[in-house]
């Protein structure tokens, strides 16, 4: 898969790749549909917001409904009415939050399903079938996500299982191709080596030599500092290979997102959005609001006065207040559309600043805004 860079601004990027079902304009925001769906939003309403591709999770559609399921009624975009691209993650990464309940081979990983306490097994041929089964338009070779804190001994042992399977993940798409006709899925590569940043070289060097669609860094976001992530951000970002997507897995604070832009990244995904919607915390143009505070409790005003969303074109701080406390799904649906939304739109006016040679201030404008959510 190759990517377009149509402006460059320092190191940060703007561009596009394409896929089977449709063009990707980068830096992306991917909203994260774990098990088929984005949490309280039709499939409609995430193309009105300007969502065009999203990401569901191998693990979970393959413990329920069941990869063999989605597949028999037509596969994953038919199964969720979804017609743009779907990046599958492998499962590595909820594998790894299992930690307690697994155990890790050279062939894999043997773990207890979190549903029903069942016996699983996930390695990288079986997370290839699925993915490939279920018809993902962009596949996540499996990993072994290294831990926070990891010895270097630990870390470096973990770095080379994640590349045998990489080779692995890599071996059994090839070979089945001609199976799965005229859809060619992409597969991306995931570097791994916790905080050693000559571990981080040397994973990402391994996966070149393989030879992937586009590179993801793996293993942030758990636990270490923001010092230390942005210091591998910094040092992997740049370093990997120009013409192929960049892609940050799982990271999404927008304060984060500013930084992994800046070092080249191109694609991003996280639950903040729909999380913190759920939760009643809101994202505005002047930092974030927790709905439920009371001196929304009589406030007119609208959410946010420079979003153009269905919610702040129809509903107060007051209603969006009341909905919350009344423990209403109407809230929900209504938290999520902006938070989406907000985070879309964000993404785009990102991309117009790259164009125009200003995302330094861009990046200073929203650090500004971001510091009053410390």
């Amino acid at each position: 898969m190759q990517i377009e860079i149509k402006h460059g601004d320092g190191s940060s990027r703007t561009g596009c790749f394409a896929t089977t079902r449709g063009v990707v304009n980068t830096p992306v925001f991917m909203p994260v549909g774990t098990q088929g769906t984005v949490k309280a939003m039709s499939p409609d309403e995430l193309r009105e917001i300007g969502a065009r591709i999203i990401l569901c999770n191998t693990y979970h559609l393959h413990l329920r409904p069941g990869h063999e399921t989605i597949s028999q009624v037509g596969g994953l975009h038919k199964f969720i009415n979804w017609s743009g691209p779907i990046l599958t993650d492998s499962g590595g990464f909820q594998v790894f939050s299992l930690a307690a309940l697994r155990k890790i081979r050279e062939d894999g990983v043997e773990f207890r399903s979190h549903i029903d306490g069942s016996l699983q097994f996930l390695g990288p041929e079986k997370a290839m079938e699925i993915q490939c089964e279920i018809g993902s338009d962009i596949a996540m070779a499996f990993d072994e996500c290294t831990p926070y804190p990891a010895e270097r001994e630990y870390a470096v042992k973990s770095l080379e299982l994640t590349t045998r399977w990489a080779r692995q993940c890599r071996d059994y798409l090839d070979m089945k191709r001609e199976r799965y006709g005229n859809h060619m899925l992409d597969l991306f590569g995931i570097v791994q080596g916790g905080m050693y940043k000559d571990l981080r070289k040397r994973s990402l060097e391994e996966l070149v030599n393989i030879g992937f669609d586009g590179y993801a860094a793996g293993g942030l976001s758990v636990g270490e500092s923001k010092e230390e992530m942005y210091d591998i951000i910094g040092t992997v970002g740049k370093m990997m290979p120009a013409d192929q997507p960049r892609y940050l897995m799982g990271v999404g604070d927008l304060r984060d997102v500013l930084i992994a832009v800046e070092n080249g990244f191109d694609m991003f995904d996280c639950v903040m959005p729909t999380r913190n919607a759920r939760n009643g915390t809101l994202f505005t143009s002047t930092g974030r609001i927790s709905i439920k505070r009371t001196e929304y409790k009589a406030d007119p005003s609208p959410l946010d006065p420079d979003c153009s969303c269905y919610t702040c074109r129809n509903y107060s701080k007051a209603f969006l207040r009341h909905m919350f406390l009344s423990k209403e799904i109407l809230s929900m649906r209504l938290n999520t559309m902006h938070n989406l939304h907000f985070y879309l739109s964000f993404f785009e006016k990102m991309r117009v600043a790259i164009a125009e040679n200003r995302f330094t201030s861009f990046k200073k404008k929203w650090e500004g805004i971001f510091e009053q959510d410390i």
